[in-house]
């Protein structure tokens, strides 16, 4: 169990509801309680917590004046306020009787036994203009910062607004978290693709960037190129593509670090822009199709890193189905754990990592260390649910017919050159042999859609992957995957029928720009459509708020009301209410927002618990 100040902001709802107490056995023998409540929960938050910092976290504030703490108290730790177990316990532990609810620090899921379907719409409201910017990641404290990249090579920290507060993001243009620019090389399929915060940030400082570099315009860019005599590829064989050689151009993960920039690295804006290490290099055959997502594992803690298959109509070489090459591949790295150069060298690895021993090939030991799934032409743009991690989904582009979203699994063969999404592949030239089509066993796609469906008048489709919808914002769309085309004409909204059955349906869904947007939204010529531009990417926040990082800025998705949208769920006081936070629920609706929020962040052992108000 991990604690964190900031999990108090879970209880920060108004209104008279009661509020989930710790599960605690000692309050009464006879109490009907989950069946968590006899492992004494608030006991271990006691004995795990009791020495961790409390001065300026979000629930300090509010416990001035409560549960016998002095108005002007000053105290920074839990054993400063209370001087045993019992007493804090009797403070916030309870039973689930008397209207309260228990929390026994074990996942807890909605009660609704109500068969999904998808939304009737997606309100949307522009909060920012400026770069296209390509990756969105919440801030590891768990507040309302972000941090934004673009393509060519820097990263922002931005602040999001409260939703209904007419304002738009916090963000200096001018004063990057951290300016890549030197490192990356920049161009319509090259960039920084990835980045990704170790999950013990706010303590270490770590983060990771996945960019591509030009071995002729930094020294920095070298490594070994993919096409080697393992993969049964000759670089010397293969002619230039947009001009460039074999090569010449790397995928890359660099560590960084904000380190010594302030006092509590939490609080750091800027980062040093020097490499601290070199995870991984490895030089692209051809100009396209190198993915570069990198996302640390919920659960595990590991380095996943989304590799496409190098470029070149139908994969030629047949990179994706080679066991041997890591293109067209999942990767999962551990960069906790750095071997000695040595080591690093005998194991032929691609940089400063090491491999996790149950990886898959621990179980087929043709395949490369590395490689966690394979068969994927260029998957853009993967994410875990939050509330179900195992729920991996990747959105993979395809060649000519169809686009895709997988649930992606250890060992995972998603077909590809073999297949594209469905349907058999036939590659129109084959210098790196075949794969069997009975020898791929594929996993079919949950979920997708045919080119000939969109974009008619481009005459070419390509998928960007987004979220399971956890927030709720907007409570229609809660548990929906929601992905969308790059061309920004097309949202859809997928259903799993019945839950963790794995069985999904899809549907496009209509989408509108909130009247009151904080930023005005440009419409398309002769529709209804707000004119999003490209949609590249999605993200999330640590509220669960769902953004799309779009061509022409950024959007947010808002409640369903702000554009006439029905949602027979939404609370229907805060349609009319300035500020949503100062609505009072019903109680069926805070319900769902208490255990909603439980669920995303104590069920991830995010744990202070002082932030319960009585």
């Amino acid at each position: 169990m991990i604690c964190d100040q900031f999990s108090a902001e879970l209880f920060q709802i108004e209104g008279p509801q009661p509020v989930p107490v710790l599960c605690n056995s000692t309050i009464s023998a006879n109490a009907s309680q989950s069946n968590g409540a006899t492992n004494d929960f608030c006991g271990k938050v006691w004995d795990t917590c009791q020495n961790i910092s409390i001065l300026n976290s979000p629930f300090a504030p509010s416990l001035q004046g409560r549960a016998g703490v002095p108005g002007n108290s000053t105290y920074s730790k839990m054993t400063d306020l209370w001087q045993s177990k019992s007493e804090f316990c009797n403070a916030f532990g309870g039973d689930s009787g008397n209207g309260s609810m228990c929390f026994d620090g074990e996942p807890i899921s909605l009660n609704n036994t109500e068969t999904p379907s998808p939304p009737n719409g997606l309100c949307l409201e522009k909060i920012g203009n400026g770069s296209s910017y390509l990756n969105l990641v919440a801030h590891p404290d768990g507040s309302s910062r972000i941090f934004l990249s673009d393509q060519q090579g820097k990263i922002w920290l931005a602040t999001v607004p409260d939703e209904d507060s007419g304002k738009t993001l916090e963000l200096d243009e001018l004063n990057p978290f951290v300016d890549l620019t030197d490192e990356v090389y920049f161009s319509s399929e090259f960039g920084l693709m990835g980045m990704a915060f170790h999950p013990n940030f706010a303590q270490n400082g770590r983060f990771f960037v996945s960019f591509n570099c030009d071995k002729i315009k930094w020294p920095g860019c070298s490594g070994r190129c993919s096409c080697n005599s393992d993969v049964n590829c000759d670089p010397s064989k293969l002619a230039s593509n947009n001009g460039a050689s074999p090569c010449q151009y790397h995928s890359v993960i660099s560590e960084f670090t904000a380190n010594g920039t302030t006092s509590e690295v939490s609080l750091a804006t800027r980062a040093n822009p020097t490499e601290v290490r070199r995870i991984f290099t490895m030089g692209l055959p051809f100009t396209s199709h190198h993915a570069g997502q990198i996302l640390f594992g919920p659960t595990d803690g590991y380095l996943y890193f989304m590799m496409g298959d190098g470029g070149s109509t139908g994969d030629t070489y047949n990179f994706s189905q080679n066991k041997k090459s890591l293109l067209g591949k999942i990767m999962r790295l551990d960069v906790d754990n750095i071997p000695s150069a040595k080591e690093i060298d005998t194991l032929g690895l691609w940089g400063n990592y090491s491999i996790p021993k149950d990886n898959p090939f621990s179980e087929d030991t043709e395949l490369q260390p590395e490689i966690w799934a394979l068969g994927l032409r260029n998957p853009w743009r993967c994410s875990f649910d939050s509330e179900r991690p195992s729920y991996f989904l990747c959105a993979d582009v395809g060649q000519d017919q169809y686009e895709e979203v997988d649930i992606i699994t250890k060992g995972g063969n998603y077909g590809w050159r073999a297949y594209e999404g469905p349907y058999l592949y036939s590659p129109p030239l084959s210098p790196g042999g075949n794969t069997s089509v009975n020898s791929t066993n594929p996993i079919f796609p949950i979920m997708g859609y045919n080119h000939s469906t969109v974009n008619k008048k481009e005459g070419s489709a390509s998928i960007t992957g987004g979220y399971f919808y956890r927030s709720m914002t907007d409570p229609c769309t809660y548990g929906s995957y929601l992905y969308a085309d790059l061309y920004a004409g097309n949202m859809w909204a997928g259903i799993e029928t019945p839950q963790d059955s794995g069985n999904f349906s899809s549907r496009s869904i209509s989408f509108s720009c909130a009247r009151d947007s904080p930023i005005q939204c440009e419409s398309l010529p002769g529709s209804s459509l707000p004119a999003l531009g490209y949609i590249f990417s999605f993200g999330e926040d640590n509220k669960k708020d769902v953004y799309l990082l779009t061509s022409k800025g950024v959007y947010r998705v808002v409640r369903p009301s702000r554009c006439s949208y029905a949602c027979s769920k939404e609370n229907a006081t805060a349609a009319g209410s300035p500020n949503r936070g100062t609505s009072t629920p019903s109680s069926g609706s805070w319900l769902r927002v208490a255990f909603n929020n439980v669920m995303l962040f104590l069920s991830s052992s995010l744990l202070l618990i002082l932030g319960f108000v009585f």
